[in-house]
């Protein structure tokens, strides 16, 4: 984890972008095998290039791919490992009114690193790099990995692999180790590491569905903290590692609710991480209160504006919020951002490309009136 960990600015996004008709297209023609990887990166290129000159104009520091390499923001960087196979049917998960049309992912053997496909992703985005623009690679936390694996469907297959947890947290975290590796060997030096799992378990419903595993809720807890601390463990010093937290966000809809309270002593004290990109848009997520828990080394990047709905948040509501967080984390520790992506997968969320510009827009605003 980086010494200097401190934001250049205080305004960011998480990560993903709605996908524009060209790359939507040349994603079912490649699904199809109508045209190959190398055309598909030949239609989907320049639609970045264009994605990052709109990040750049609109005062973002941070550029990404828009996550336009993938379908989904967590499955297609785990198949980038061996021993992990999937299946286009069988994936599917229930969020709030909608099921997620996901693909299957499960074990096939031992998990180990390859050259990662996500890595030559990076490399182009790091060449569209200029002053004051920095190239930041999103993917999935380990602990989301580890969750995908132990779920009720994968849970048998697992085992024929990993007898128990504990060995599958170890090469979970050598995996993730040599990936990171790669990564920065290619330049990068800004990772966020997006994890549903600690939002996945709080709240009551939680409690029951780990209860119906056989598991007790504090010692997934704990693995979950094991795994993404074992994973950086090692990191380059200069390598900054952050990550978004939120319950699911899927075509506008959400997989659970709860507030972070139950989880705070585990995530935010004590996860080996610069900073922490929070979902705070509704009350599903609960008060500012476990703010308080968050270790004296870490930033917070406060999600209040969602990126669900086309509606503006209102400006003095947004900013009386902030001073709210404030009184558990000075203000020059906090930052602003939507509360996810405005598409965790190619589906997107339920607004037009203008609007995700307007909120976007409304962030750099409130952020530099509260910040200067």
């Amino acid at each position: 984890m980086t010494q200097n960990n401190a934001l250049i600015t205080h305004f960011d996004v998480v990560g993903s972008f709605l996908r524009p008709a060209a790359v939507k297209q040349a994603r079912a023609d490649f699904n199809e095998g109508k045209i190959t990887l190398t055309q598909f990166n030949e239609i989907v290129n320049p639609e970045i290039v264009k994605l990052v000159e709109k990040q750049k104009k609109a005062g973002l520091h941070y550029i990404t791919d828009g996550e336009y390499n993938r379908r989904f923001w967590h499955l297609d960087f785990f198949w980038g490992f061996e021993g992990v196979a999937h299946e286009r049917v069988g994936g599917g998960v229930q969020f709030a009114g909608e099921v997620a049309d996901l693909d299957a992912t499960f074990l096939a053997g031992k998990i180990k690193a390859k050259p990662h496909p996500f890595v030559e992703n990076f490399r182009f985005v790091k060449s569209l790099e200029s002053e004051g623009h920095v190239a930041k690679q999103t993917f999935p936390a380990p602990a989301q990995l580890f969750q995908q694996l132990i779920v009720p469907q994968n849970i048998e297959t697992t085992r024929k692999f990993y007898p128990t947890n504990e060995e599958l947290i170890q090469d979970i975290a050598y995996a993730y180790r040599a990936v990171i590796r790669q990564f920065y060997d290619a330049g990068c030096r800004v990772i966020q590491l997006d994890d549903c799992t600690w939002g996945a378990i709080v709240g009551d419903a939680a409690a029951q569905r780990y209860k119906a595993l056989g598991l007790d809720l504090e010692d997934v807890k704990k693995q979950l903290l094991l795994v993404n601390n074992l994973s950086v463990e090692g990191a380059p010093e200069d390598l900054i590692i952050n990550t978004h937290i939120c319950r699911g966000n899927y075509h506008s809809t959400y997989f659970t609710s709860g507030p972070y309270d139950s989880v705070a002593d585990y995530v935010f004290a004590n996860e080996n991480v610069d900073s922490l990109y929070l979902e705070y848009d509704d009350e599903r997520s609960g008060g500012f209160e476990p703010l308080a828990k968050v270790s004296a080394d870490k930033k917070v990047v406060l999600g209040l504006i969602t990126s669900k709905t086309p509606q503006l948040e209102d400006k003095a509501a947004v900013i009386a919020r902030i001073k709210e967080a404030a009184k558990y984390i000075p203000l020059d520790r906090l930052s602003l951002s939507p509360q996810c992506g405005f598409a965790s997968c190619e589906v997107g969320n339920k607004l037009t490309v203008e609007e995700q510009w307007a909120k976007i827009a409304l962030v750099k605003e409130i952020t530099e009136e509260v910040w200067g």
